[in-house]
Formats: structure tokens, C-alpha cells, sequence
């Protein structure tokens, strides 16, 4: 793992919602602390209604995490373009992160309970 890079469980129940639906909530929770940026919560994919999110084209490459691929939502209001994102395959040291979701706070609520 990278030595500015932490993952750990996130403590409580956290949920995620989109134009006002609850699309994820779960006490499963991985918070990503990155030196120089925000603290990440991700969700455990089985956590979340991915039949609401719809895999765009969008791609990122990130040196310390790996390759990104997004997400949008189809939300009642209409969509929301690459709100979420997920490392498929995180580089060593990131496995914590697999199978995870983690959303744009700015597009969409991410709170803790």
C-alpha cells in the first residue's frame, strides 16, 4: 500500500442517496484516507441497487490505486453522469477497496447514521 494511502473499516452505519432514493446502506463501509484529498467512504457492492447505476465509458488511472471505471446513476430526476466509481482490480495493497463503490459527494448525499 501506498505510505499515504490508508484504508480501515468505517465505523457505523453509513447509506448513500441519489435525487432523494436511498441507493446503499450498509455498516460495511471502507473509508480511504489519502494525503491531500477528502476521506472516500466505499460501499460493498451487494450493498448498493446497482440496477439504479449503469457503467459508462469513463476510465481513470490513479498510480496508487489503479485502474477506475465509473458509474452513472439513473436517478427519478434523470442521470447522473459518472457519480461513482470502483476499482475492479486495485493495485496491491488496495485490496480492502475490491468490490467496492465510492460516489461523487458533490452529485450525491453520503452520510453516516
Amino acid at each position: 500500500m501506498s505510505s499515504h494511502i490508508e484504508t480501515r473499516k468505517a465505523a457505523g452505519t453509513w447509506v448513500v442517496r441519489a435525487g432523494g432514493a436511498v441507493l446503499g446502506e450498509t455498516q460495511n463501509a471502507v473509508e480511504l484516507l489519502e494525503d491531500g484529498y477528502e476521506p472516500v467512504i466505499y460501499f460493498p457492492r451487494e450493498d448498493i441497487a446497482m440496477a439504479f447505476l449503469e457503467a459508462s465509458e469513463k476510465t481513470s488511472h490513479c498510480p496508487h490505486k489503479g485502474d477506475a471505471s465509473y458509474y452513472t446513476i439513473q436517478a427519478k430526476s434523470g442521470p447522473i453522469l459518472n457519480a461513482a466509481w470502483s476499482y475492479e482490480s486495485p493495485i496491491a495493497g488496495m485490496e480492502a477497496i475490491t468490490g467496492h463503490l465510492a460516489f461523487y459527494t458533490d452529485r450525491v448525499a453520503v452520510e453516516q447514521l
